[in-house]
């Protein structure tokens, strides 16, 4: 389980190909095993705590809960940086199966409570905010630079393209087998991923972390404040806040989602909604390129408006595959819009600032997510599943909305006509920020 290689098998000339790069295989394999186990046990706990309680706030409770984790996801970029990878990922695999196991047994045993899945869910949800990115700082080790674009595409691919597999196979595999089964597979997927990082050898880093097991607070802190800082007044501002509002309605529609599909034909519409929700992701992100000369305020307020008008007619939609195909395109226009947001962001963002104003950003556009989840769960109790999921859905509605009317955002540029100079961005920092940023 060593992280260290001879010095010979780091340099880039002897590594192979990345068909032929075992470390690569390795790393990709359990990215790809892990990932099942991840969205397979997504799928199986909240459909679980429908199940036990009937009820959309323990579902909500339970989705805030899973989703509470990615506000904290900028935390575990100083810790990764720390911890021997390998050995990390390894562990964080086995105690995932061991927790994961722990339901099936308790079910079993008949002991098996909401109280326990709502302990259970955070916990993993918490541990997965440290294994992609240990994964991603793992690559440039392991592949040379010029592998490293198609090696980055492969990954993401295993973590966003697949998501809907897993999801739609999980409601489905729930509807034959059960939920209580369902999570004893889960748990060997992580056993499975933990065996294939095992075998992963990384050479060592060329500049070590000096004090690796120390974590200047002060220091960390004052780097997220110079993110925070060269981002006040500009317009990623008014962007984050209608992605806030957004996020707020998804957190809603996942907490009813259950419900939802209890109500019109059960897990396996569940597994296909969200799998739906995955492949509108991954459909925009595929057009967004052939987009590059069109506006992004353009793309915002049209999408956005088309968006909601899908979303209310998957909600309404009288038969179960039209409304996993109109909850699909519904998130088209996201897929688009993200790609072309963070396209915007890395190139008018100074390098050195790029990392802290992508974590400020990411963090404060999630925040809402969980506070969605926790509230929809609570409005589905009390006005019902269609209208707290139309209401979320109309938050799309409202973006466009902002984008119309908001002078700044409707004139947000083509991705082939951006100009760094007109948004100002990190512009006035201080002469001995750009100096620390050193090497």
């Amino acid at each position: 389980m060593s992280d260290r290689v001879a010095p010979a098998q780091a340099t880039d000339e002897s590594r192979p190909s990345l068909r032929r790069n075992r470390n690569f295989l390795r790393l990709l394999f359990g990215r790809l095993v892990t990932n099942a186990g991840d969205s397979l046990y997504a799928v199986a706990a909240m459909w679980f705590v429908y199940e036990l309680t009937g009820s959309t706030v323990y579902t909500g409770i339970a989705e805030s809960l899973l989703l509470l984790p990615l506000v904290l996801q900028f935390l575990s970029g100083p810790l990764v940086d720390r911890w021997p990878i390998v050995r990390a990922l390894v562990s964080i695999q086995l105690v995932q199966a061991l927790a994961v196991l722990s339901l099936p047994v308790a079910a079993h045993t008949g002991n098996l409570t909401v109280e326990l899945l709502l302990v259970t869910i955070p916990l993993l949800a918490l541990l997965n905010q440290f294994v992609y990115p240990a994964q991603s700082a793992a690559l440039p080790r392991i592949v040379s630079d010029d592998q490293l674009t198609r090696a980055n595409s492969a990954f993401s691919f295993t973590l966003h393209g697949l998501d809907m597999l897993f999801e739609a196979l999980g409601g489905m595999l729930i509807a034959l087998v059960g939920a209580a089964s369902l999570f004893v597979l889960d748990s060997v997927t992580f056993v499975v991923a933990a065996l294939s990082f095992v075998g992963v050898r990384l050479p060592p880093t060329e500049s070590p972390v000096e004090g690796a097991d120390e974590i200047d607070v002060s220091e960390y802190l004052a780097d997220m404040a110079d993110g925070v800082r060269c981002l006040r007044g500009s317009v990623f501002v008014e962007m984050t806040l209608a992605t806030m509002v957004v996020n707020f309605g998804t957190g809603m529609t996942l907490a009813v989602l259950p419900s939802f599909a209890d109500l019109r034909a059960g897990p396996a519409l569940f597994g296909a909604m969200l799998g739906a929700l995955g492949v509108g992701r991954v459909l925009g992100a595929a057009v967004a390129p052939k987009l590059e000369t069109v506006k992004l305020g353009h793309v915002k307020i049209v999408g956005s408006a088309g968006g909601c008008l899908l979303w209310l007619g998957a909600v309404y939609a009288p038969w179960p595959p039209l409304a996993v195909g109109l909850f699909a395109l519904a998130w088209v226009p996201a897929g688009v819009s993200n790609v072309m947001g963070n396209t915007l962001e890395q190139t008018v963002t100074p390098n050195r600032l790029l990392g802290r104003v992508a974590s400020v950003t990411a963090s404060a556009s999630t925040l809402t997510l969980p506070v969605g989840a926790l509230l929809g769960g609570v409005a589905g109790s009390v006005i019902g599943t269609p209208s707290t999921m139309a209401i979320a859905g109309s938050t799309l509605g409202f973006a466009s909305l902002v984008y119309a009317v908001r002078p700044r955002l409707r004139r947000l540029p083509a991705m082939n006509d951006i100009d760094p100079e007109e948004f100002d961005i990190g512009l006035d920092s201080p002469p001995e920020s750009e100096e620390s940023d050193g090497g």
